[in-house]
């Protein structure tokens, strides 16, 4: 058999997903499986287990980062990886991140059971953290394989209850001895839900993701003058909310002045005193922007700081405007979207390009290896929701892109 007529097993790789997802099930039909939790060691385990009966070998770094490898012909090579996270939301769904790991085992199983040996050797990866909704920020695990942080900076990051991630990783047992990155990766493949209603409402299987939209998070803090709401005149009023709410306006319109590339949020707002009749004399917001084109993203920048420091200064309102974060734009490489592209195409699915508008761990990977994702649609684009659905057939669609585009790029000239 050739290599480029191996099929997967879609009905076994349904199964495993069914079987991961039974690991933090809730009463609504999704899964809670928080990072470094006794739950996550119970499918870390499971996956490690299914990785070896493939007969992978399994390495943990200092992270917790779990790889499981299958050798190829040249061990001087640097693997072909893919992989995701099995981290979810506190209301997580079946699919989100779990997909891209089961896809990979898949792949590896594939291989296994016909004995196809591919050039370089085949990798797996499970990130660690990469919901960020336990310890933040997001994609930490592929975040300081990629150089993005810190190593000792995030392992004393702590959740909400004061331990720190060293410490969770130490109880469950998976404070690996392997360094964090530092080694040659050949190329990074993820494959993914898409998270978002395009595919489905274009009526594409496969999303041939081209990259990644640039973000920029802030924090705004407004100050006004607390007064009675019954006794303080129109004219005379400093309301904190009234400069947030022509703020949060102004964002929004910003969004939509430039469909359909951009996005543009605004999801905490705090108000103070929270008294119905006191004038808010402090609010609090966040507000975020994202967008393909980097220097479209600037130039929202410029507008929003502009504009906001407009509306405060007709409301004599006190502004201070903080960047949080900085994520620049991210182009995959041209080989590995290629790949990608050609797979869907040799094997008749319908398809399209495609930018990722959420934050992944092949964004942090584009970083030090040639990098490209799949998306599959997922029913009305819900994901980071107990009621996120995806199509087996989609899903065993991904996968086999997956396995065409990994041995296309393993067995290519060195």
């Amino acid at each position: 058999m050739k290599a480029t007529n191996l099929t997967i097993n879609g009905q076994r790789l349904w199964d495993s997903l069914m079987e991961l997802a039974k690991i933090g099930a809730t009463e609504k039909g999704g899964v809670c499986r928080l990072t470094l939790t006794e739950l996550d060691k119970k499918a870390r385990d499971l996956f490690a287990s299914w990785c070896k009966a493939a007969g992978a070998t399994i390495t943990v770094d200092r992270l917790g980062n779990v790889f499981a490898r299958r050798a190829g012909r040249d061990p001087k090579r640097a693997p072909v990886m893919t992989g995701s996270h099995i981290d979810t939301q506190p209301t997580g769904g079946k699919f989100d991140g779990a997909y891209g790991v089961m896809a990979g085992l898949e792949v590896l199983r594939t291989l296994h059971e016909t004995g196809i040996e591919t050039e370089a050797p085949i990798e797996i990866a499970v990130w660690t953290n990469e919901e960020g909704s336990r310890f933040a920020p997001a994609m930490m695990g592929s975040g300081v394989f990629a150089g993005i942080f810190k190593e000792e900076e995030i392992k004393a990051k702590t959740d909400r209850e004061g331990v720190t991630l060293d410490a969770a990783l130490k109880k469950i047992g998976y404070a690996g001895p392997e360094p964090v990155g530092g080694r040659k990766v050949g190329a990074f493949f993820e494959c993914h839900i898409e998270q978002g209603p395009i595919l489905e409402a274009d009526g594409k299987t496969i999303g041939v993701v081209t990259g990644g939209q640039a973000q920029r998070w802030y924090e705004v803090n407004l100050t006004g003058s607390e007064s009675h709401a019954g006794t303080t005149p129109m004219e005379r009023r400093r309301d904190a909310l009234v400069g947030a709410a022509r703020i949060i306006d102004k964002v929004n319109r910003m969004g939509v002045a430039r469909m359909p590339l951009a996005r543009a949020t605004c999801g905490v707002i705090e108000s103070h005193p929270q008294s119905r009749n006191t004038v808010p004399g402090r609010v609090f917001l966040t507000v975020e922007f994202r967008h393909p084109d980097e220097a479209e993203l600037k130039k929202m920048d410029e507008e929003f700081r502009a504009e906001a420091a407009r509306f405060a200064g007709e409301l004599k309102l006190g502004l201070d405007i903080q960047q949080i974060w900085h994520f620049p734009a991210t182009p995959f490489h041209a080989d590995c979207i290629a790949a990608v592209r050609d797979a869907a195409q040799a094997r008749g699915y319908a398809h399209r390009d495609i930018i990722s508008g959420a934050g992944h761990d092949a964004l942090y990977m584009a970083r030090v290896a040639p990098t490209a994702m799949i998306f599959v649609p997922c029913a009305d684009g819900i994901s980071h929701n107990e009621i996120e659905a995806a199509n087996a057939d989609d899903l065993a669609a991904g996968c086999q892109v997956l396995l065409d585009a990994m041995i296309r790029r393993a067995n290519a000239p060195a």
